[in-house]
């Protein structure tokens, strides 16, 4: 059975992006690239909400056409061209990029489905909207976070408050050499 997996990006006090959706705070070098790169290898579809599909669907696809694209980034592109992927919304009302689902009703019931099916795990990259609704309908079963070592002090929350407690499990960590903490945690059922 697949896993749905939650791999984002998380400030030390706990949020994924600042108070304008910036994300200009990660410090994005090559030990986190090649850390996000072990994460992408266990990728059977990425999990996207409506905004960072969009974002995503109007970059990868230049990538394959722009000459300053570097290997790393046509290699990407070329996969994320290929792998199915899952869109969550209630606004979209169809999706234009190839190899996508549209799911905009039923959501546990759609993801149960999927996770039924064999292959890779359902990654939720980034989108802290369907993170939130995934808590709350209790379908994340590991969290793969990189903590960077910024306090930011406000912005968009990881785990928004009054929210019912989440117990989970260290499968795994890593320090590195800019100081951000590389995270893996797995679910407790209740």
């Amino acid at each position: 059975m697949r896993k749905v997996v939650l791999f984002v990006h998380v400030s030390l006090d706990g949020f994924v992006a600042g108070p304008n959706g910036e994300l200009n705070w990660i410090s994005y070098d090559q030990d986190l690239m090649n850390a996000a790169d072990e994460i992408v290898k266990t990728v059977g579809s990425p999990i996207y909400g409506r905004v960072t599909y969009q974002m995503m669907e109007s970059y990868w696809p230049t990538v394959l056409n722009d000459l300053e694209s570097t290997q790393h980034d046509i290699d990407h592109a070329n996969w994320i061209e290929d792998v199915e992927k899952i869109v969550i919304s209630k606004s979209l009302k169809e999706v234009q990029w190839n190899r996508t689902t549209l799911i905009n009703e039923n959501i546990a019931e759609e993801i149960g489905k999927l996770k039924q099916q064999p292959g890779k795990d359902l990654v939720i990259f980034g989108s802290p909207s369907i993170a939130h609704t995934f808590m709350d309908l209790d379908l994340i079963d590991e969290y793969r976070l990189t903590v960077s070592p910024i306090v930011l002090g406000t912005g968009t929350r990881l785990f928004q408050e009054d929210k019912a407690t989440k117990r989970l499990n260290l499968l795994s960590s890593k320090v590195l050499p800019s100081g951000v903490l590389v995270l893996h945690y797995e679910a407790k059922k209740e």
